[in-house]
């Protein structure tokens, strides 16, 4: 499962140029400036971190990781989402959104290290989401959203069975907007993201990603 990773300002988005409006980006970049450093973790009833997640070119928004049920964060696991149940369903996908990411991090057992997943150069990883409208008891509206995870693959199966599926600059577009049969987009997800998937690498921990939420 991801259960924590990280957008450290610094972080390469030449790729994603193409695919999404510069003032967007700047804002992402804004945002990670502000908070540069903090691991991201999944939102809690007393900890509102609220996390960027990309709803198309030209728009982000702060998002719920996991799902509210009843105005309180989900009884069930939610923070993520397999992309075989995912293709499995009837008609087409939730809404879905992009994480923006740097890296993220995997707990190798047994020795209990948290290994890092990212790119080489810092460049910018886009993590598969879908989304759900949400509520707080106190009435604050929320999109919730939840990581989509497939099996691991190449470098990443050393350290952990599963990991994000990884959404490219040139998918970006398909993956927000395609109304094609869940399967359909799951398995052409799947392949556009074998290209960024093979050039993972796995890195130690920051000694400045210390395991704390945002606010």
């Amino acid at each position: 499962m991801c259960a924590s990773y990280g957008l450290d300002p610094r972080y390469n988005d030449e790729e994603y140029r193409a695919a999404l409006e510069a003032n967007m980006l700047e804002g992402l970049r804004a945002w990670s400036r502000e908070n540069a450093g903090e691991v991201l973790l999944p939102t809690g009833k007393n900890r509102r971190n609220l996390n960027p997640i990309i709803r198309g070119s030209d728009r982000w928004e702060l998002g719920w990781w996991g799902y509210l049920v009843n105005g309180a964060p989900a009884g069930f696991a939610s923070i993520n989402t397999r992309s075989e149940r995912l293709a499995s369903a009837r008609g087409s996908l939730p809404e879905r959104a992009i994480v923006p990411a740097s890296y993220w991090r995997e707990m190798q057992k047994p020795s209990r290290i948290w290994q890092h997943f990212a790119l080489p150069g810092d460049e910018m990883l886009g993590l598969a989401a879908v989304t759900r409208p949400g509520r707080t008891a106190d009435g604050l509206e929320v999109t919730c959203f939840s990581i989509v995870m497939e099996d691991a693959r190449d470098r990443v199966r050393e350290i952990h069975d599963r990991m994000p599926l990884l959404i490219p600059a040139g998918f970006a577009e398909e993956w927000l907007s395609s109304d094609a049969p869940a399967g359909e987009l799951i398995s052409a997800a799947a392949g556009a993201s074998a290209g960024v998937a093979s050039r993972i690498e796995v890195q130690p921990q920051r000694p400045q990603q210390q395991n704390h939420t945002l606010f």
